[in-house]
Parts: C-alpha cells; sequence; structure tokens
C-alpha cells in the first residue's frame, strides 16, 4: 500500500508505468537496449533521435517495440539549428578547425574537408514519431507548431516538454503540453532553453522544481543532479510527480557511450564538471578536460549548431579509438559517480527498494500540502471579491 502511495500518481497514471522513473533520452548515446530495460522495469526508458534521419528513427522505434511492449518515449529538438548554420561557410570553418588541429595531428587524423550545411527539419522527424503512433514523444528547445501538439493528443500520444525557468514551464503548459521536465542545471548534457539565453537560465533544481510546481497545474518532472534515492525523495518532497535521471544510465553498460566514457563517468574524474559551447556549439555539461579548456580558451571561434557538433565529433572519434578521454566531449551532469549503474534493471530495483518507505511518507505529506495550499489560494480570491 505505501509503495503504490508514492509511486502511483497522476503521472504515471497517464503514462501506464509503475514508477515515476524516467531514463533520460541521453542524445546520442540512447540505445534500444537501455531505452526496453528501463520500460520493461516500469519506468519510462526514453531515445533521444534529434540527430537521426527519418528513416533512421523509424527503425529504431521498430527495434525497442521488438524489446518490449511497455510505454516509451521518443525525444527532438524543436530547434534543430543555430542562427548562422546556413551562411556559414568555409572560412568560419577554417578558424573554427584551429584549435583542433594539432589533436587530429597527434592522434594521425587528417582534418576534416568543409562540407555545406545539410539541414535535418523536426517537422520531418516528428511526422515519424506521429506515424508510428508512439506512447510518449518528448522534447527540448522549444514547444512543436500547434498542429503538431493537436495530432499527438489526436493520437493519444503523451507529450513531454523541457523547462529551464518557471516562464518556459508556462509556455509549455499553456500549448496544451500534457507534462513538464524541470531541468536544473546541474543536469549534463546540453541546457534546452528557449525563451532566453542558455546563460541567462542557470537555475539549481532545488530552486527550479517548487517555482514551476507552483506555477503550472500539469506534472512536473525534476531533472538535473539526481543520481540516488536522496535525490529522488529531494524531488517528491519538492512537490514533483517524477522524477528524470540521464548521467547515471549514462554509466550502464547497455548505454551508447563508450567504453572511455562509461569510465570516466564512473571514475572519480566526474567530480568536476563544467559548461561549454565548445562541444557543439551549444551550452551544455560535461566532464571537464582538455578539450574542454582548448575551446573555452578567450579568442577561441565556435560554430554555430550542428556545425561545431559535426567538426568536434571527427576528432571525437580518433580520439575514442585512441583511447584518449581528454580529446572527447564526456557528458555528465553534476552528480556523476555519486552512484554507479552497471546495470539498469539491477540499479532500479536497488533505487526502488531504498526510497518506498520514505517516498510514501513524502507523497503523503505533499498531498496534504497541496491541498492546504490550494484551499489558502481560493481563501485569498474570497477575500479579495
Amino acid at each position: 500500500m505505501e509503495t503504490a502511495l508514492w509511486s502511483q500518481n497522476r503521472l504515471t497514471r497517464k503514462l501506464g508505468v509503475e514508477y515515476p522513473i524516467i531514463q533520460g533520452p541521453l542524445g546520442g548515446f540512447s540505445s534500444q537496449r537501455l531505452t526496453a530495460a528501463v520500460s520493461n522495469f516500469g519506468g519510462l526508458g526514453s531515445f533521444g533521435a534529434h540527430g537521426l534521419t527519418t528513416s533512421a528513427i523509424k527503425e529504431v522505434i521498430a527495434e525497442i517495440r521488438s524489446l518490449t511492449s511497455r510505454p516509451f518515449a521518443m525525444n527532438l529538438w524543436v530547434s534543430t539549428e543555430d542562427r548562422g548554420a546556413r551562411s556559414s561557410g568555409k572560412s568560419e570553418f577554417e578558424r573554427s578547425l584551429g584549435p583542433l588541429a594539432a589533436h587530429l595531428a597527434a592522434l594521425g587524423v587528417t582534418s576534416p574537408a568543409y562540407k555545406p550545411f545539410a539541414p535535418i527539419r523536426f517537422e520531418d522527424q516528428a511526422r515519424v514519431l506521429l506515424d508510428e503512433r508512439v506512447p510518449v514523444f518528448s522534447f527540448i528547445y522549444g514547444v512543436p507548431p500547434a498542429e503538431i501538439l493537436d495530432e499527438c493528443r489526436a493520437r493519444n500520444i503523451f507529450t513531454i516538454g523541457t523547462a529551464t525557468t518557471p516562464d518556459e514551464a508556462a509556455a509549455l503548459s499553456d500549448f496544451g503540453v500534457d507534462a513538464v521536465v524541470a531541468s536544473g542545471f546541474e543536469a549534463g548534457g546540453h541546457r534546452g532553453s528557449f525563451l532566453r539565453a542558455a546563460e541567462d537560465s542557470l537555475t539549481g533544481t532545488l530552486s527550479l522544481v517548487p517555482r514551476i510546481v507552483d506555477r503550472i497545474d500539469i506534472p512536473v518532472i525534476a531533472a538535473g543532479g539526481i543520481a540516488d534515492a536522496r535525490g529522488v525523495l529531494a524531488a517528491i518532497a519538492l512537490g514533483a510527480d517524477a522524477v528524470q535521471m540521464g548521467t547515471v544510465f549514462l554509466s550502464s553498460k547497455d548505454s551508447g557511450a563508450s567504453a572511455v566514457h562509461r569510465e570516466a563517468i564512473r571514475s572519480g574524474r566526474a567530480a568536476s564538471t563544467g559548461l561549454t559551447k565548445g562541444f557543439t556549439g551549444r551550452l551544455a555539461r560535461g566532464i571537464r578536460n582538455r578539450l574542454m579548456d582548448d575551446l573555452n580558451a578567450e579568442g577561441v571561434e565556435i560554430l554555430p549548431y550542428p556545425l561545431q557538433r559535426a567538426l568536434v565529433r571527427h576528432l571525437a572519434i580518433a580520439a575514442e579509438a585512441a583511447g584518449q578521454s581528454e580529446l572527447m566531449p564526456l557528458w555528465a551532469g553534476q552528480s556523476a559517480g555519486i552512484t554507479v549503474c552497471q546495470d539498469a534493471p539491477e540499479f532500479l530495483e536497488s533505487l526502488v527498494a531504498e526510497i518506498s518507505g520514505p517516498a510514501a511518507l513524502l507523497a503523503r505529506w505533499n498531498k496534504n500540502f497541496r491541498q492546504k495550499r490550494s484551499e489558502s489560494k481560493e481563501k485569498i480570491i474570497t477575500d479579495e471579491k
């Protein structure tokens, strides 16, 4: 009974999952096996598909469905390119290549040649998710066009947007999104800000979650720096309906991260993370290393997203093959290393067992707190009249 009190809420009922635990989509380090493993356990597995072609997305969905019959989420970026990506030319490319050239030479790799930008359209990617009727469509970097959200509702596809500020959460709610991820600046990977610059939207999870919970009436999912039972309990105490955990799953054997990346997360090196635009052109958090320091140096020119991402990826592939973690983007949140996850089901089983008792008490307290807060607001409105 107590377990049911914390694990069964308005969000889990709508999603059709047993536990309010969502695996972060992990961008280019997703895997179908990890997504299915989390969903099969009773959480919500997610797959980040923003860098894939439409045909590749369709294949991923089919494979996930072959591995699980449970709900899962497909994640896209609403904004797929930055201003200047289409006008950026060869001279800009060569200037941004400069800081990487010595590293490429040291690895014995030829520098990449300039290629004109080939855009990927969010609308085309979203069409695949709609046609395939995925259970959950999650997204960052904005709000999809109204017609896409309308079609999601018509096809019974649950939508989850991402907010880094209360204003962004309100915008998502106003457009009819079903739930919102409140992403604190502790989170690994990209900052999904869309109303203001990411640098001006760096609110921590502890402050962000209750502000968003108080601002909107739809379910809120806490994300950023949540890596163990303590983080889950804190999120529940702050009023969140669920948590989204990314970095801890990135260290799993089933994630799409390389062995070099997984080892860096599990080691003490992950204790120091930083924010940079140098890896992709958009602000993101990863483990501090030589590459981050080089690209964060004053005067270094960074290409618009996704041009910088493609440029750095050329180096990252070679560095990974050589086991040179100092020359790779190593995405990780500030709580990397607090908990190590080698096997997702084992980690989740341990997590659920650890939090069930305390979480039940917190869930009961939260229910009473919300009710009293609602009654207080109604009284204020009545008094004002």
